[in-house]
């Protein structure tokens, strides 16, 4: 079981999920977030990942989250997200132990997740916000800094900060996102090619099986 709304923090996402008996392993794509999750009493980050994670099912084993968008995340934890790109660090590298704990051990873990959150938050960089929003237009990484006044130097350092990664990446992320999406909508490949911003179809199916680690037909079973 796996649900999702939005969190009050903007550009938030909250989730949980319960793994089933029915449940398969779990590949999780690359989507230009990073996640703060408490699982069965620990808690620690889930940093911007460039390819898919896959996890083995554990049943009766529950998440609850944070999915921190539009760059904000890196923010709330305090350091740059390329710190923890592809990586789970446990939040008590992070953050003080005694805090940490309380979230770990709450009645209410989302609730203390949030309240952490909140307590760290300082509004979005509406820059970055501007920047996920060009990357996930597909803009090319020369309009994305000029429209957000920046040189491509500054435009990739504030990104490494931000994202975990720079402009291209970004791009890259987002687009993938939108191929799967139309694919799981029926499309057929080539459309799908076209559509998401791949040069053909080969292309589309180099970046799918770069990112998300097998073939898009096999991704979409």
């Amino acid at each position: 079981m796996y649900e999702e709304w939005r969190s009050e923090l903007p550009y938030v996402v909250a989730w949980r999920s319960v793994t089933e008996a029915r449940d398969g392993p779990t590949r999780i794509l690359p989507d230009g977030c990073l996640d703060l999750i408490w699982r069965e009493g620990t808690v620690f980050v889930a940093g911007p990942d460039t390819t898919a994670q896959v996890g083995e099912p554990v049943v009766g084993r529950r998440h609850v989250a944070l999915r921190f968008g539009a760059g904000t995340g890196a923010m709330v934890l305090g350091l740059p997200a390329c710190e923890v790109v592809d990586r789970q660090v446990p939040l008590e590298a992070l953050w003080p132990e005694a805090e940490v704990r309380a979230i770990a051990e709450a009645g209410d873990p989302l609730a203390a997740l949030t309240a952490a959150a909140r307590r760290r938050w300082q509004g979005a960089d509406r820059v970055m916000v501007a920047v996920a929003g060009a990357a996930r237009a597909g803009l090319p990484v020369g309009v994305v800094a000029e429209r957000c006044g920046l040189s491509a130097r500054q435009l990739q350092r504030r990104s490494n900060n931000a994202f975990g990664y720079g402009p291209k990446t970004l791009h890259r992320v987002f687009r993938l996102q939108r191929a799967v999406a139309l694919a799981r909508g029926g499309s057929p490949f080539a459309v799908v090619a076209a559509d998401a911003g791949y040069a053909d179809q080969a292309h589309l199916a180099r970046e799918v099986r770069a990112m998300a680690g097998v073939p898009l037909g096999e991704l979409l079973r």
